[in-house]
């Protein structure tokens, strides 16, 4: 029998997505000597940057563009129509874009232009009360799913043992048939990103500087915590 090298497939190390929420974020994140992989623009926060089209070009790092429904933790209600004013006319800095699976049918219209244009899409479910129950969640993976997204992201509170068991539930059965990019918010928010990462999630998202978001870690700490560490592990 010839012999063969077996070679062990390796989860691919996370891409970090630094979130840039506010003008002195967007500042910070184009002075970053080590920029993270990505950057998402929420364009919901940043409604009254000046010259937001200049300081998008001057980001080292691709970006992701979202203006969040407030169902889903989006600033200041904004109406679909002005959600997608904003999303239409950032589409093309954009490598991807990020739409809730709710707001599909309503902003039908910057899906397609994005695949017209070869904007790849993200489609995305913010619980910010609890983890909903498997069932619901695999649903609402089937959901997106029909849409062929990049990634599906999942966003749920994880503020107890039980709920952050079933965010990885979900994630370790669902990333087998979808990509899918799992985090949780809450007390075990920054417990649950980093078991995420050691388990391939795709996408880790950071804050450029202080966090927002109850259990988000910032890009310095999520670095602090696994620069050096083997996020990439044999399967």
């Amino acid at each position: 029998m010839p012999a063969t090298k077996r070679v062990k497939k390796q989860r691919r190390a996370p891409q970090v997505v630094g979130v840039i929420t506010s003008s002195a974020e967007l500042r910070a994140a184009q002075r970053l000597k080590r920029p993270p992989d990505i950057f998402e623009l929420r364009l919901d926060w940043l409604l009254h940057e000046k010259d937001l089209e200049r300081s998008i070009r001057r980001l080292r790092a691709p970006v992701i563009i979202t203006a969040r429904h407030s169902a889903e933790g989006g600033r200041h209600r904004l109406p679909e129509s002005a959600r997608r004013e904003l999303l239409l006319r950032f589409l093309p800095l954009a490598q991807y874009v990020d739409i809730e699976l709710r707001s599909v049918p309503t902003l039908r219209a910057v899906l397609e232009k994005a695949r017209r244009i070869g904007v790849s899409t993200i489609i995305s479910l913010h619980d910010v009360d609890t983890t909903p129950t498997l069932g619901s969640l695999r649903a609402k993976a089937s959901r997106a799913a029909r849409l062929r997204p990049a990634v599906f992201k999942v966003a749920t509170r994880t503020d107890t043992v039980l709920q952050l068991s079933r965010l990885m539930d979900f994630f370790l059965f669902t990333a087998k048939h979808l990509p899918v990019a799992a985090m949780g918010m809450g007390k075990l928010g920054g417990v649950s990103r980093l078991l995420l990462a050691r388990c391939g999630c795709p996408l880790i998202y950071t804050s450029v500087l202080k966090p927002r978001v109850d259990g988000q870690l910032s890009l310095k700490e999520f670095r602090a915590m696994t620069d050096g560490s083997a996020l990439a592990l044999p399967r």
